[in-house]
C-alpha cells in the first residue's frame, strides 16, 4: 500500500513523468532541474516555491517506496520514476496520473489535452475507459488510483482527482454563484496556494528531523 503523499511528493512524481517525456537529453533529472520543474509557472496547479532542501525530503520519503531511483550522474545524483511498476498501470494511466499530480482535479476532456505530450489518445472515450480501471481497482492491486468528482452547480462535466494524497474532501463543495465566479476562483487560488506553502514547510521540518536523527546517531557511534 502505497501512503498518502504530500503535495509536494505528487508534483515531484508528476515532474518526473512529464520530464522523461519532453525533456529525454536531460532525464533523469538533476535535484536543481526537478526543483524548477516542480515551481513551474505554466501547466501547474497550484503554483509552488518548493526549495531543493524541500523537494530532496519529497525525494527521500519517495524513495524507500520504490516511486523514485537516485542514480549517479558525471556529477550530480540524478532521479527518474518508477511509477508503472510500482502501481503496476499501463503508460496510458501514468500519463492520466501525471497530469493530475501536475493541475489537479480536471475532466476527461482537460485531461486528454493536458497529457497530450505524454500518450496521445485517440479520443475522450479512451481517456474515461482507463479513467474507470482505475477508479475500480481492485483492492488486493492496492484499490482505486482517482474518483469522479460530484459535478458542482454550474459545471457541466464532472472532474476527476487522483487518491494518492488522500480523498478530496471539498471536491463536493457548491462552487460560486457565476456572477461571483472571479471571487470565487481567486478564493480558490489562494487556497491551494496555502495548502502548497504548508506542504512545503512540513517537507522542510521532516528534513530537518531526519538530519538531527542522523546526527544523534552518528554521535550515539
Amino acid at each position: 500500500m502505497i501512503p498518502v503523499l504530500s503535495l509536494l511528493e505528487a508534483r515531484v512524481l508528476g515532474v518526473l513523468v512529464e520530464k522523461e517525456h519532453t525533456v529525454p537529453d536531460i532525464y533523469p533529472l538533476s535535484l536543481n532541474a526537478l526543483t524548477a520543474g516542480c515551481n513551474q509557472k505554466n501547466n501547474r496547479d497550484p503554483v509552488m516555491n518548493a526549495s531543493e532542501v524541500e523537494v530532496q525530503a519529497a525525494i527521500d520519503r519517495l524513495r524507500p517506496l520504490s516511486l523514485v531511483i537516485e542514480s549517479s550522474g558525471s556529477r550530480v545524483m540524478r532521479y527518474s520514476q518508477n511509477v508503472q511498476r510500482v502501481l503496476k498501470v499501463p503508460t496510458e494511466a501514468v500519463a492520466l496520473l501525471a497530469a493530475l499530480w501536475l493541475r489537479g482535479p480536471q475532466t476527461a476532456a482537460e485531461l486528454r489535452a493536458a497529457s497530450e505530450r505524454l500518450h496521445r489518445f485517440a479520443d475522450v472515450s479512451s481517456v474515461e475507459g482507463y479513467l474507470e480501471q482505475l477508479a475500480t481497482r481492485a483492492a488486493e492491486a492496492g484499490g482505486p488510483l482517482v474518483a469522479l468528482l460530484p459535478r458542482s452547480p454550474g459545471m457541466r462535466e464532472q472532474r476527476w482527482a487522483h487518491l494518492l494524497s488522500g480523498h478530496v474532501e471539498f471536491a463536493s463543495s457548491p462552487a460560486a454563484p457565476t456572477g461571483d465566479s472571479g471571487a470565487g476562483a481567486s478564493e480558490l487560488g489562494a487556497l491551494r496556494a496555502e495548502v502548497a506553502r504548508l506542504a512545503t514547510e512540513v517537507a522542510a521540518l521532516r528534513a530537518q528531523v531526519e538530519a538531527l536523527e542522523r546526527d544523534r546517531s552518528s554521535d550515539s557511534h
